[in-house]
C-alpha cells in the first residue's frame, strides 16, 4: 500500500469515519474542466480520487459513466491525457489518486510502459476492472520492484473461498461491488452489503471499499456506518452532464462533494470497522 493510501485510511479510522472515494472520468467534459472540477472536489474534503481512463466498450460501467467517455473521447482522452492529468493533479493535490481502467487501453499503451509511467505520474493504484486474478499474471509479470497497488474487485456473486484467494493477491484496498449490475443502477441493499463485508472482513485486513449504486447523502451514511469507504460515481458524472457549459460546475461538484463527506462520519454501535 502506498503511503498516501496507508496514511489515508488510518486518520479516517482513528476519526472513526470512512473514506469518500470519487470518480470521474478524466478529461470529461474537457481537460481544462475537468482538472477545475477536480480540484474543487478535493478542495471540498474528497478523501480519494478515482480517475477514469475514458474507454469505449466498458463493460461495468452504466449509461451515465458511457456518456462521460464518449465526451471525454471526442475531446483526446486516452492513456497519455489522463497520465499528464494525474502529474499536474499531483503537483496541486496531495490525496490518492487510483486510475480506473479496463485492460484493453494498458495493453494498446504497454503494460511496462503504462506502470512505468503511472508510477512516475503520481497515481497510487490501479484499479483494472475486467482483470480477474487468474488472468493477471500477463501484468503483474512486468511490474516494477515497487509496484503500484492493484486494487481488486469483490462481487456479490463471489462465494467465501474465492474472496479469500482475491483477498491475498489484493493491495491497497479492496473494492467491494455493492449489487449486481452496472455503475449508477438502483437498488441498493444494506443488509446485504453489510453480510457480505462481514464474510469479507474474515478473509482480509486490507480496508474495504464500497461502489456501485451509492448516489443520496442517505446512501453514504448506510454504507459509511459498516465500511472503510463509500465510492460514488455516476452522481458526480450525472452532476457534469447536467451542467455542461456552466461556469458554476466546479463550485457545484464542491458544494456536492461536501454534502457527500458529511455523511462519512461512523456510528461507533453500528460499524462493522476494519478488522485489527
Amino acid at each position: 500500500m502506498t503511503q498516501r493510501l496507508k496514511h489515508t485510511f488510518e486518520k479516517l479510522k482513528k476519526q472513526n469515519a470512512s473514506a469518500l472515494v470519487g470518480f470521474v472520468t478524466a478529461g470529461d467534459p474537457n481537460p481544462t474542466e475537468s482538472l477545475n472540477i477536480i480540484l474543487a472536489m478535493c478542495d471540498a474534503g474528497l478523501d480519494v480520487l478515482e480517475l477514469g481512463i475514458p474507454f469505449s466498450d466498458p463493460t461495468a460501467d452504466g449509461p451515465v459513466i458511457q456518456r462521460s467517455s464518449a465526451r471525454a473521447l471526442t475531446r483526446g482522452g486516452n492513456v497519455s491525457a489522463v497520465l499528464d492529468l494525474t502529474r499536474r493533479l499531483r503537483n496541486r493535490i496531495q490525496i490518492p489518486i487510483i486510475l480506473f481502467t479496463y485492460y484493453n487501453p494498458i495493453l494498446a499503451y504497454g503494460i511496462r510502459p503504462f506502470y512505468e509511467d503511472a508510477a512516475s505520474s503520481g497515481a497510487d493504484g490501479i484499479l483494472v476492472v475486467d482483470l480477474p486474478p487468474e488472468e493477471s499474471h500477463e501484468m503483474t509479470a512486468m511490474a516494477p520492484a515497487d509496484p503500484l497497488p492493484l486494487i481488486r474487485l469483490i462481487a456479490p456473486t463471489t462465494p467465501p473461498e474465492r474472496m479469500g484467494m482475491i483477498a491475498r493477491d489484493g493491495a491497497g484496498f479492496l473494492y467491494m461491488v455493492s449489487k449486481t449490475g452496472v455503475t449508477g443502477s438502483g437498488g441498493l441493499d444494506t443488509n446485504e452489503i453489510r453480510h457480505q463485508l462481514k464474510a469479507l472482513r474474515t478473509v482480509t485486513s486490507l480496508p474495504v471499499c464500497v461502489g456501485f449504486g451509492i448516489s443520496t447523502p442517505a446512501d453514504v451514511a448506510s454504507v459509511s456506518a459498516i465500511a472503510d469507504g463509500v465510492v460514488v460515481g455516476s452522481a458526480f458524472e450525472r452532476l457534469i452532464e447536467e451542467n455542461l457549459g456552466n461556469p458554476e460546475l466546479p463550485s457545484r461538484m464542491g458544494r456536492k462533494v461536501a454534502e457527500f463527506k458529511a455523511a462519512t462520519g461512523r456510528d461507533e454501535a453500528e460499524g462493522v470497522g476494519s478488522k485489527p
